[in-house]
């Protein structure tokens, strides 16, 4: 079977990058290597995104002790997490849900995609998994983790960005973006660049610049049948999450990414709805080291 679905087929064709993304399907699987099982098993934090029941788009943070996500199958994982009442995806998963996963080691640079279906078991999750391919390590800030005990705070939620929720965004290095096909299969990808480069041009619109990736186009080819999307958009300092969902559009006009370097198109996204939840996770995280892969960010003004 093609492991891509027609829209991504069809923005892979677009990007004139149909050979590439051929060739690097290779690297989807089915089944879990040991490797990949190893490195799982060593991460405190996997980031996902579903579509909610009435079709909003999420991304959210699921934290634990190292070995909290295990391989218990070849193409099965056990996560010993679930979202607090508080996340915006703490409905959706408890019951039977289409899942898109990635696990990032900041540390090394690693991370790790994964998709299927998950339901709940236990005091978690069980997955069942259809498709897991590694990732390059561009764009990871190097960070090290500290685990404190924390009190989450109340669930803050809104329609548009507050001045709070701007700075954090404006200051941020790095954010998850989660999308969804048509049929609902979901996908959680790694977005990151130097602070700037998520740039706010409203309380309800974002804009970000899309760097030379892996040819996959899998969260592209997603937006190119839904439209709809969830941020997610994390404080490494004090734990804060911001979950935004809203609908995003890919700008394919060069002379749009022009003013944005680094940038082959460009992304605008709509905010429909936030959630923010103070210290919501317990892992603390060191200064970053950028990565040298990171363009230079442009000055304000540009690009707007």
């Amino acid at each position: 079977m093609d492991p891509y679905h027609h829209g991504e087929l069809a923005v892979q064709k677009r990007a004139g990058l149909a050979a590439s993304a051929r060739a690097v399907s290779a690297a989807i699987m089915t089944e879990v290597p040991d490797v990949a099982a190893e490195f799982l098993a060593a991460q405190p934090m996997l980031v996902v995104g579903a579509a909610d029941h009435e079709g909003a788009v999420w991304s959210s943070l699921l934290t634990g002790e190292p070995g909290f996500i295990t391989v218990d199958g070849p193409s099965s994982l056990d996560i010993a997490a679930a979202p607090s009442p508080g996340d915006p995806l703490h409905a959706t998963l408890t019951g039977r849900t289409r899942l898109g996963m990635i696990a990032v080691e900041p540390g090394t640079r690693r991370r790790m995609r994964m998709n299927g279906t998950a339901r709940p078991h236990g005091h978690g999750l069980a997955v069942e998994l259809e498709q897991i391919y590694a990732n390059c390590p561009k764009y990871i800030q190097k960070r090290v983790p500290e685990r404190r005990p924390v009190t989450p705070g109340v669930p803050r939620r809104g329609h548009a960005l507050t001045a709070q929720d701007i700075v954090l965004v404006e200051g941020t290095d790095t954010f998850f973006v989660a999308t969804a096909d048509q049929d609902g299969n979901a996908d959680a990808s790694h977005r990151g660049g130097n602070p700037g480069f998520l740039r706010v041009l409203g309380p309800d619109r974002l804009r970000w610049p899309d760097y030379v990736g892996n040819s996959m186009f899998n969260t592209f080819g997603n937006l190119e049948v839904n439209p709809r999307a969830g941020l997610l958009v994390p404080d490494w300092t004090t734990g804060t999450l911001l979950h935004v969902t809203g609908t995003a559009v890919v700008d394919w006009d060069p002379a749009h990414a022009t003013v944005l370097p680094g940038a082959q198109r460009v992304v605008d996204f709509t905010v429909r709805e936030v959630v923010r939840v103070d210290h919501a996770s317990p892992l603390r995280w060191s200064a970053p080291q950028y990565s040298r892969f990171n363009p230079p960010t442009a000055p304000e003004g540009t690009g707007t």
